[in-house]
């Protein structure tokens, strides 16, 4: 692309950024145009998109307004095609407010139109007093393009931080066949699971009424396992807003409930993020049971990878080193990882250790930064 001048569409409804004009040296003599996309069609770039993921599709924007946020969609395109863009979370607080990306910016091959989007974004997050910028991208350390990425954000006046988002987890190819995927399972996880079975556990898709049942046994995980959790109406509404896109999993043993996993899929991806069980359910392998069902459906939505979500991210780091002696320090330093457990869990459902690039902050208002930075959850 040579020449091209990048315009902001005004629209009446909803309110659009303010019209700007601006020539980007080496992009084509086309017209790009800065715009806020309808959700329809937002949505459709996001699953397209290779780095596309649930997080940045407007059911989770939906999602985050009732706990405070207001997302904003921001694309570069013609009147043709979108060529990058985001989904902005924005909190007010106080008068100023925080600008967030996750799992985001999705941009282009093109780094005139990454530029104009960069620019967008900036100029979004000023308009809404944001004291800083935050992008999470979806991107992987091993990712062949993340290297460039890191270096052109730096270059950009973004410095690393710490994601909200899991930086480490597990991912699991979905390309293979059900069958070959349980044999990828580790022995014990296959032996829970035909045990469940064994046990008479069985596992139905959850509707509406089950929700209740499901925080019920959260509350039971979370006290036996000392984590915190979410109150009922946010699983309710995460549920509701991903709909037919989310799927509530119920194991019940003898006609009680005793362990549900709430799972989610978009662009390609399924999405782990929600799950416990009962004593009962633990004993008889219900949580084995679930999760193999669970990646058999979001395999059977045409997912092509399975996201166990969170796991010390210590273990993501030594999964990258060299040394020997390095990688058993971080090792050890996870098993004093509140998610050791989890991890656990996940690993015996096969897959491969991912690590995430950090999150990145563009400061836009320095005196407030570093009060403002760990208060916007």
């Amino acid at each position: 692309m040579a020449d091209a001048k990048v315009i902001v569409q005004r629209r009446s409804d909803p309110p659009r950024l303010e019209a700007v004009q601006r020539s980007i040296p080496g992009a084509s003599s086309e017209h790009l145009i800065i715009d806020e996309p309808s959700p329809a069609e937002w949505d459709v770039f996001v699953h397209n998109h290779p780095h596309g993921h649930p997080l940045q599709l407007t059911a989770w924007g939906e999602f985050k307004s009732s706990s405070g946020w207001r997302a904003r969609r921001v694309v570069v395109r013609t009147p043709a095609a979108i060529y990058a863009g985001a989904q902005v979370l924005v909190r007010l607080r106080y008068g100023v407010s925080v600008a967030y990306v996750p799992r985001g910016p999705l941009f282009a091959d093109d780094a005139a139109v990454n530029a104009a989007l960069l620019v967008a974004l900036i100029r979004l997050a000023r308009r809404q007093r944001a004291v800083f910028l935050r992008f999470e991208p979806n991107l992987l350390e091993a990712d062949a393009d993340a290297d460039w990425h890191h270096t052109w954000l730096l270059l950009q006046g973004f410095h690393p931080a710490a994601p909200i988002q899991p930086r480490s987890s597990i991912h699991l190819d979905l390309a293979p066949s059900t069958e070959q995927l349980l044999v990828g399972f580790s022995k014990g996880h296959r032996a829970d699971i035909r045990r469940a079975e064994r046990q008479g556990v069985t596992v139905r898709i959850g509707a509406e009424a089950d929700l209740d049942a499901f925080y019920a046994i959260m509350q039971a995980t979370g006290v036996r396992a000392e984590f915190g959790i979410h109150a009922a109406a946010y699983y309710r509404r995460a549920w509701e807003a991903f709909q037919p896109y989310s799927r509530l999993l119920i194991a019940e043993k003898d006609g009680a409930a005793v362990a549900g996993h709430m799972v989610f899929v978009g662009a390609g991806t399924g999405l782990y993020l929600y799950g416990g069980a009962l004593e009962t359910g633990l004993k008889a392998g219900a949580n084995h049971l679930l999760q193999w069902h669970a990646i058999r459906w979001a395999r059977e939505q045409g997912c092509t990878r399975y996201d166990m979500w969170g796991i010390p991210d210590a273990l993501g780091r030594a999964a990258a080193v060299d040394d020997e002696h390095e990688r058993a320090a971080l090792e050890a330093e996870a098993q004093n990882d509140p998610l050791i457990g989890v991890y656990r869990f996940k690993k015996g459902f096969g897959g491969a250790i991912t690590r995430y690039l950090p999150a990145y902050d563009y400061v836009l208002i320095p005196p407030l930064y570093h009060f403002w930075q760990h208060r916007f959850r």
